[in-house]
């Protein structure tokens, strides 16, 4: 029997694919679109949810004059830091407002809060789940490396179709990349936890409660702290990006600043997020626990 030619076979073979590529497509479209019609409820009370805390925080922290939060985010770093990083961090923050970026920093630092405040809150406990469970450590891994793998704009696409434009996309999308380091995080500190101690515990006759309170606890709490530093800084990156979606902030500035070729605002917008993403970095790593051995020295 002849064979076909080859170009022919490849152009079969292209048409077999663009025919799955077609199904597949109409598929995805099918299911947004039946989210949409269905769950239009819990949608809208979602995004009302998180814009309502959005707007809360941001209408508290504006109500208060610049020079008042710089000196609470000054003394906070200080106490946590010592007095010159305080003064440094009250210094930064003042930056910001002799720059005419203040509302737009205030707006940037709301939306870290509240995305890294789900992320540790959904994190956390699914961590702590997973240290305690191989089988939902290897069933969460996939699910983990795709979110950290894919490009977080497509994140923003699906965020847009349920929650429309504004602060709560940006939320949503933030979380979304923000949740897997505590979760990875807190797992591996749970899981870490020596084992002589847990016998240790077993034997005094600890109940279940208290083992996981005095023994598993204060030991991955250094690991949950680090992965909490790391969702901090996943959500910085996020923000920014979720500027085009009308986040509001400085995502949105730069996102603005870019269209208009605008290059002096663009800078003034880097630098207000350089020097709050420097303060929050620094105070949120001197929280808690130090990491220590098992002699109780500081490594």
């Amino acid at each position: 029997m002849q064979r076909l030619p080859r170009t022919l076979r490849r152009a079969g073979h292209k048409m077999d694919q663009n025919v799955w590529i077609k199904a597949f497509d109409t598929a995805v479209d099918a299911a947004m679109v039946w989210l949409t019609d269905h769950g239009g409820a819990v949608f809208d009370f979602a995004r009302a949810v998180l814009e309502g805390a959005f707007d809360g925080l941001l209408a508290g922290l504006m109500f208060l004059p610049f020079w008042a939060v710089a000196l609470a985010l000054g003394l906070l770093a200080a106490r946590s830091l010592g007095w010159k990083f305080g003064a440094a961090a009250a210094a930064g923050m003042a930056l910001c407002q002799a720059i005419g970026l203040w509302p737009e920093t205030i707006e940037t630092l709301c939306l870290v809060i509240i995305s890294v405040l789900l992320a540790v809150l959904v994190g956390v406990p699914v961590g702590v789940l997973s240290g305690y469970s191989p089988r939902l450590t290897k069933a969460l891994d996939p699910v983990l490396d795709l979110i950290q793998t894919l490009p977080p704009y497509i994140y923003l696409l699906p965020a847009i179709a349920f929650l429309g434009y504004g602060p709560a996309t940006a939320i949503v999308a933030t979380f979304i990349v923000a949740a897997p380091p505590v979760i990875r995080l807190s797992a591996l500190g749970f899981r870490q936890t020596p084992v002589e101690f847990i016998e240790l515990g077993e034997a005094t006759g600890a109940k279940p409660l208290d083992a996981f309170l005095k023994i598993r606890v204060p030991f991955a709490l250094p690991s949950v702290m680090a992965g909490i530093n790391q969702s901090l800084m996943m959500a910085f990156g996020m923000v920014v990006i979720a500027g085009i979606v009308g986040s509001g902030g400085l995502g949105e500035t730069i996102y603005g600043a870019i269209r208009k070729l605008d290059i002096a605002l663009s800078v003034n917008a880097a630098i207000a997020i350089v020097v709050l993403t420097i303060i929050l970095d620094r105070i949120s790593q001197s929280i808690g626990p130090q990491s220590t051995d098992r002699t109780g020295d500081k490594p």
